[in-house]
């Protein structure tokens, strides 16, 4: 009878320990979303004149999000990879960022990736940067992801302040 008794208390035990009362949360999923932008002095608003008018650039940009069990996100940032040639030599950025803003028109800073003045230096007129970890918030990740081409990736020198050559967002993946 007390094996039985016993018996009984240990399936009552698992029973009330498997029943916490609590769920464990689920892990948030995370996923990522990747654009380039094809970087040229002709695509600013005014198109860049002079000695900086001939250079180029590529932008890979990668989303990094996070989301809850209903797919939304919760967090976010992004990886970028900024690559140009052509610019004369010994051209510096002094700012990349990414902006609101159709084909034809400026718009204001969304994000900025973070550049300090002369932290990018093309020696040779060529070369690249990649800035990672830059923080999105849920409401400019969500903005972007619906409409990428509402947005453009620009660089910026000291002889073209307001921007030097950018590219509308295009999503590959």
């Amino acid at each position: 009878m007390k094996s039985l008794y016993l018996s009984g208390l240990l399936v009552l035990g698992c029973a009330v320990a498997g029943c916490g009362g609590g769920t464990t949360p689920s892990p948030s999923a995370v996923s990522s979303a990747m654009f380039t932008a094809l970087l040229l002095p002709s695509s600013e608003v005014p198109p860049v004149t002079g000695s900086e008018a001939n250079g180029s650039g590529t932008a890979t940009v990668k989303f990094n999000l996070a989301k809850d069990s209903a797919g939304n996100i919760t967090a976010a940032t992004l990886d970028v990879t900024v690559s140009v040639t052509g610019f004369p030599s010994g051209t510096a950025l002094i700012a990349s960022h990414i902006h609101s803003g159709a084909a034809s028109e400026n718009g204001g800073v969304l994000v900025n990736f973070g550049l300090s003045p002369g932290e990018v230096s093309f020696a040779t007129g060529t070369g690249s940067f990649t800035k990672q970890g830059v923080t999105l918030t849920v409401d400019q990740a969500n903005s972007i992801l619906a409409n990428p081409a509402g947005f453009y990736l620009n660089i910026h020198t000291t002889a073209n302040s307001g921007g030097v050559a950018r590219g509308q967002l295009t999503r590959t993946q």
